[in-house]
């Protein structure tokens, strides 16, 4: 068993429940936008919203929009093919779900448990892709933040995972080596691949339980699953 020292946490999906809060967040301004004008439900507008952002999102991490077109265009898209072509609405509707969905604190389960005893051992560390002004606050609202040494959003940094200057600049900026270092997270691409590329150990955190044929240092389908090797 190799000795690592440091553990290279992602927030969303792997620690914090993206999907468990965007949805609770979507919910409830599903109702106070009164959406229900537009859509036969929140399972028709989530079904028009959600290619969207999944094709946005991959745009932005190649550099093909920029923050602000992804947040508000993944609504306005969707709000438009509804009938409902307004673009200053989509603009508030962004900024509102970003605060609100910060506010939300689900968590993978065994997330604590699994922190306060790998927190005895490791020094722990975040690495995500996500919005500087919202990860934080997901930090602290979530009671995550007391277990991480350091924080590395790639929107400070300038570079978004997978690119392996990401993972230079944390690997470096943390003290450590890459051969004491191992990189946790849910996505072959940005996690995994990108820790690959910067020649750093992974732990593929497979929750959905994807078929692939990447090959990895570790895989799990549970966060308990990490104490049986660390």
């Amino acid at each position: 068993m190799k000795k690592y020292k440091h553990l290279f946490f992602d927030l969303d999906h792997t620690l914090w429940d993206f999907e468990a809060n965007s949805e609770a967040a979507l919910r409830e301004m599903f109702d106070s936008y009164h959406l229900a004008r537009f859509f036969a439900d929140y399972d028709d507008f989530h079904s028009k919203y959600e290619p969207h952002n999944l094709y946005l999102w991959a745009q932005y991490r190649k550099n093909k929009v920029d923050k602000k077109t992804l947040n508000v265009q993944r609504f306005y898209l969707p709000f438009a093919e509804a009938g409902f072509d307004d673009l200053n609405v989509a603009r508030q509707f962004a900024a509102d779900y970003l605060a609100i969905s910060a506010t939300k604190t689900i968590l993978f389960p065994d997330t604590i448990d699994v922190l306060q005893t790998l927190k005895e051992r490791y020094q722990l560390h975040i690495i995500t892709n996500g919005f500087k002004e919202v990860q934080t606050q997901k930090l602290h609202n979530s009671g995550l933040r007391p277990f991480f040494n350091n924080i590395y959003i790639s929107e400070l940094i300038g570079v978004q995972k997978p690119n392996t200057y990401f993972f230079d600049y944390a690997i470096k900026s943390s003290h450590a080596s890459k051969k004491e270092s191992l990189v946790i997270g849910d996505s072959l691409e940005a996690d995994i691949k990108g820790a690959q590329k910067a020649g750093i150990d992974q732990v593929f955190f497979n929750s959905k339980k994807q078929e692939h044929e990447v090959q990895i240092t570790y895989t799990i389908n549970e966060l308990k699953e990490l104490l049986e090797f660390l």
